[in-house]
């Protein structure tokens, strides 16, 4: 998932060897498949030799027929590398081509004027940030995964990260993706078009009194959708009663577990947002009108949710707690403006994806945050750094 679709000057350098063994890569948005090849890269003015890539052969669907970009260069982990292919930047390490083990990214947010952002290799570029960088650690290498805290909406607590949340900072996603129980909360508060859910409706109002009585009855909120019957309690959290799906990561195939079951699901999602307004002290029969309107504000399954361009004014800040320190998004850093005047459209920068465990739940930090904060991946100190971008 971690990759950057940039026009950076990466060049070929000799004729290749034998094609290889066959490969595929299965992204967020769109697939390839081919075969491995080796040859010399040239990236800006460094040559870096005996270095392993796919030759796409297929691409199926629009994706990379639309896209504006010729190639993807992935900068995650060797951990989640394809064929445990030996990643650009570990050869460029490995080789000396650079002093520094850092790279770091700065996107130029104001279309039209220079740049349309840099990525520095082997160092960072203090013109295109402000002040020092908070860092955390990475908790585990594969994509450049760290601890973040509180998610907070105008500057309150959603209470969904106060315990802590798995992030990865990833410029190969465009927006801001979280668990869906979060994101929809988001998409209420600043107005953006949802998708009414008849399952999330059907708990609440036959399950609704009961999962709160076991919230006030102080019950493992993990166990409280098994207790109701709408979910299995596998002794961490609840999941889907449904038919467990053979699992073969080594063959290539899908990572599943449990099938989805919408039920459970919006059961989880209320337990959720029950907790949240149980925390503020709101009275049992607001909680059940506010989660049945929640119900109407699930993310659309498409990822985007329209706003109206003319409420910006009104919306709320957002911020993540990374590092001990608040991470502020203001509405015109979050909203996505397309076209002008009376034809522009307006998308919320929040998109929903729910990552099931042992991976997930984990929130991308994509273009959105990164767009606004400066990012340093510093793979010497295995930990990864924010700024105010310049």
């Amino acid at each position: 998932m971690y990759d950057i679709c940039l026009f950076l000057d990466i060049d070929l350098l000799s004729c290749l060897i034998t094609p290889g063994k066959p490969a595929a890569i299965q992204y967020g948005t769109g697939a390839i498949a081919g075969f491995f090849s080796e040859d010399s890269v040239k990236l800006g003015d460094l040559d870096v030799n005996d270095q392993e890539f796919i030759e796409a052969t297929k691409e199926p669907g629009l994706t990379f027929m639309v896209a504006k970009f010729d190639g993807i260069l992935g900068l995650g982990f060797q951990e989640i590398s394809v064929g445990n292919a030996t990643p650009v930047w570990y050869n460029m390490v490995k080789q000396g081509l650079i002093s520094d083990p850092v790279f770091s990214f700065w996107f130029n947010r104001h279309a039209g004027e220079g740049e349309g952002g840099e990525i520095v290799f082997g160092g960072m570029d203090s013109s295109h940030y402000k002040g020092d960088h908070t860092y955390v650690p990475v908790t585990q290498k594969g994509y450049w995964q760290f601890n973040m805290g509180d998610v907070l909406v105008d500057g309150k607590s959603t209470g969904f990260c106060a315990g802590g949340c798995a992030a990865i900072a990833d410029s190969g996603t465009s927006l801001l993706a979280g668990p869906t129980a979060i994101i929809t909360e988001i998409n209420e508060k600043i107005g953006a078009a949802g998708v009414v859910s008849q399952e999330c409706k059907t708990v609440v109002s036959q399950y609704g009194q009961q999962i709160l009585d076991l919230l006030l009855a102080e019950t493992q909120p993990a166990k409280i959708c098994s207790q109701v019957g709408l979910c299995t309690f596998d002794g961490t959290h609840g999941v889907s009663t449904g038919i467990r799906s053979v699992v073969d990561d080594k063959a290539g195939k899908s990572n599943g577990g449990l099938k989805s079951d919408p039920m459970c699901n919006a059961c989880e999602m209320a337990v959720v947002w029950m907790q949240n307004q149980l925390a503020q002290n709101k009275t049992q029969e607001l909680i059940l009108t506010y989660i049945n309107q929640l119900c109407e504000r699930l993310p659309s399954p498409m990822g985007e949710s329209a706003v109206d361009c003319a409420s910006l004014g009104s919306m709320p800040d957002i911020a993540f707690t990374i590092g001990g320190k608040k991470f502020k998004l203001k509405p015109e850093q979050y909203i996505l403006k397309v076209g002008e005047g009376q034809a522009a459209q307006c998308i919320s920068g929040f998109t929903a994806m729910d990552i099931p465990p042992p991976r997930g739940p984990l929130w991308i930090l994509g273009d959105v945050f990164m767009g606004v904060y400066h990012t340093v991946f510093d793979y010497g100190k295995l930990r990864v750094g924010f700024a105010e971008s310049a």
